[in-house]
């Protein structure tokens, strides 16, 4: 791997990802994801939420100008959804 943020994205301890999860084109299911793997982990440092939201910006802000704009936008949905599955009812 040349990049070291491809090689935090695939081999990150923090979270378990679910193989292709920033390439799948439904928001919800990336949000679902994100959620189920940070509530798994035992090794995040912040909340559930600050974990899955970070993993995501740090994956949006690496691909940056590579990232196509319908793709952004699916991870930027993405963003929406887990804010929407973390609020407290």
């Amino acid at each position: 791997m040349k990049k070291w943020s491809n090689k935090v994205t695939k081999q990150s301890n923090a979270l378990d990802l679910e193989e292709g999860v920033f390439t799948w084109d439904d928001p919800k299911k990336i949000a679902l994801s994100l959620k189920r793997s940070v509530e798994k982990s035992t090794l995040r440092k912040g909340t559930p939420y600050q974990s899955a939201m970070s993993m995501l910006n740090f994956y949006i802000n690496r691909a940056g100008k590579n990232l196509p704009n319908e793709r952004k936008k699916i991870l930027e949905q993405a963003k929406e959804e887990l804010k929407k599955l973390f609020t407290i009812k």
